[in-house]
């Protein structure tokens, strides 16, 4: 059975960076503590600029939108894993950007907590917040549903099965590279 995400998507453009993704006010929060997890989540992208509109609707602790498509160099600035886990904690499942800062797409992995896509081509101009898109893991592609368009994405490779497993740690206990606890 093909993998596959749906959803409504969030657009942002270039250089979205860790600030914006977690404001630092909110880095005491610990992610290994449910309920603090809930809350960092209901903090993403708590730093954007107005001009984005609200990720998270005032008093909810989700996001209506598991989907971000984004540009150039998202995750940029610090090299907190806060950033993607607050993503995650919100409920996003994956980011479709153009290129990513390194120290987030390893924190990706490191925790597992979504999926760091790659676009072939820029996407955010092309795209609205709201629309209905999914993510075919199967053929590498972004479907764009309220458009009717589909667009190729860059396998995840290696970084698939670290996802998979919920983090650099789960993974190297389920291949056997550390022991099972």
């Amino acid at each position: 059975m093909t993998k596959v995400i749906r959803g409504k998507i969030f657009v942002l453009d270039d250089n979205i960076d860790t600030d914006q993704i977690i404001p630092a006010e909110y880095l005491t929060l610990v992610p290994s503590k449910a309920d603090e997890y809930e809350k960092l989540g209901s903090y993403a992208l708590a730093g954007l600029p107005d001009r984005y509109g609200k990720f998270i609707v005032s008093g909810e602790m989700k996001t209506a939108y598991p989907i971000i498509v984004a540009g150039e160099n998202f995750g940029c600035g610090s090299s907190r894993e806060h950033a993607p886990i607050a993503l995650g904690a919100s409920g996003v499942k994956a980011v479709v950007a153009q290129s990513y800062a390194r120290i987030f797409f390893r924190n990706c992995a490191a925790t597992g907590e979504l999926y760091p896509w790659e676009s072939v081509e820029r996407l955010c101009d092309h795209f609205e917040t709201g629309q209905e898109v999914s993510i075919d893991f199967e053929s590498n592609q972004l479907i764009n549903h309220t458009l009717g368009q589909i667009y190729n994405l860059k396998p995840l490779g290696e970084v698939g099965p670290v996802i998979d497993a919920g983090g650099i740690f789960a993974y190297a206990r389920q291949t056997g590279m550390i022991p099972s606890r």
